[in-house]
């Protein structure tokens, strides 16, 4: 990730693509972004498509194959790898199942999370420890936030029998960006009964953070639409690295994930990571994330929305820590979009959400650490900034 930019980035977004931003001050584009109109529009389109030529018809059945086609080309193009290597999925969590249920689990494997994922992550390891008789431990991250060395801490607490490394690349309740290239070292060099491969979740930094994921040399990447991307909810993906494909097997296995022979029957695997996509899915919604990708290419650079990322986010820190009642967790200038913060007041961070949400200003809590979280895209503008500020100035102790 680059650092961010001394001087201002000449950055000035189609607002006008965002109406839901006209009757709010949102900042929760961590939990779900704001869908451009032109996401709604091909949606909208495509179902109008399906039902005008038949949604079971051999011109739909193209148009559908034509469309996925794009939108794995356009993943490919957005994380710089080959389209193949993409599995197009529901969400993150679709596409950490993938990994996680595909790997052959010797009992007495270890996983190694960190103490900052979040609980459906944990749910699944928990279930794969259960059924496979797999240990895991958390390593601790949360307290590098200002100050320490993740991948150090992570080199401290590998063990001899650690198979796999989770991790987010940008931790949802903090907003710490970890250093994925540094911990990829720390794991390749690791000395166990394993190659350590390193799972990430990309909820908080695919569409947020510009991501090369031929140069990180990740071996599993999960990423979603709805988020950042501000696509529609229900279409996300998963990386997997082209020397990893082989060790992960389909625990769900559909019509779209087999190639067939001349009489229809099943004679193996479909390319890359097309193996993971199982059977009829919601097209359009495949259609809206598309369209969305596109709007995004056309505002800048993934790079130059970054750092309008990083000059919002920090304005929004700056503004915070003249607040005498306002603490925020980060010391030093936050290095994406996740500014998360205290308030010392009788009402309690979930009251004040729940008032600022009755004045149309929408934010959320966190529990662990306790805290209030706002979400700076490169779309907020500085006078959402200064209402926020403003309102939270009113929650005196």
């Amino acid at each position: 990730v680059p650092p961010p930019m001394a001087d201002p980035v000449n950055l000035i977004p189609d607002r006008q693509q965002f109406p839901g931003l006209e009757n709010k001050t949102y900042f929760n584009f961590g939990g779900q972004g704001i869908l451009p109109t032109v996401a709604l529009e091909a949606i909208t389109a495509m179902y109008g498509y399906l039902q005008e030529n038949g949604p079971f018809s051999i011109a739909a059945n193209q148009y559908i194959q034509q469309l996925i086609a794009q939108l794995r080309q356009a993943l490919g193009e957005t994380f710089h790898v080959d389209p193949n290597t993409i599995t197009i999925t529901d969400n993150v969590t679709t596409g950490c199942d993938i990994v996680l249920w595909g790997i052959d689990w010797q009992k007495g494997d270890e996983i190694m999370l960190t103490d900052c994922e979040h609980p459906g992550i944990i749910a699944i390891v928990q279930a794969i420890a259960a059924r496979f008789g797999v240990t895991y431990r958390f390593f601790p991250v949360v307290d590098t936030l200002n100050q320490g060395d993740a991948a150090a801490v992570l080199a401290d607490h590998l063990g001899p029998k650690t198979r796999l490394v989770i991790l987010s690349h940008l931790l949802w309740n903090t907003g710490q960006v970890l250093p994925l290239a540094e911990i990829m070292g720390v794991c390749r060099r690791h000395q166990g009964d394993y190659p350590v491969r390193v799972l990430v979740d990309g909820a908080q930094s695919a569409g947020s953070l510009p991501l090369d994921f031929s140069q990180l040399e990740v071996d599993y990447y999960a990423f979603t639409g709805h988020k950042w991307f501000a696509g529609p909810a229900g279409v996300g993906g998963l990386y997997i690295h082209g020397d990893r494909l082989g060790d992960i097997n389909p625990a769900y296995v559909g019509w779209r994930s087999i190639t067939y022979g001349s009489q229809g029957e099943p004679t193996g695997w479909a390319e890359g990571g097309k193996r993971f996509e199982v059977a009829t899915s919601a097209y359009p919604q495949y259609a809206g994330l598309l369209a969305a990708l596109q709007l995004h290419q056309r505002q800048g650079t993934a790079e130059e929305r970054y750092q309008a990322i990083c000059q919002r986010s920090q304005l929004l820190w700056q503004g915070l820590n003249q607040l005498p009642h306002v603490q925020c967790l980060a010391t030093s200038a936050p290095q994406a979009g996740l500014v998360s913060f205290t308030i010392y007041s009788p009402l309690g961070h979930r009251a004040i959400v729940q008032k600022l949400e009755e004045q149309r200003i929408y934010l959320r809590t966190i529990a662990d650490p306790d805290c209030i979280r706002a979400c700076c895209h490169y779309i907020t503008n500085e006078e959402e900034i200064e209402h926020l500020l403003s309102k939270l100035a009113e929650f005196t102790p």
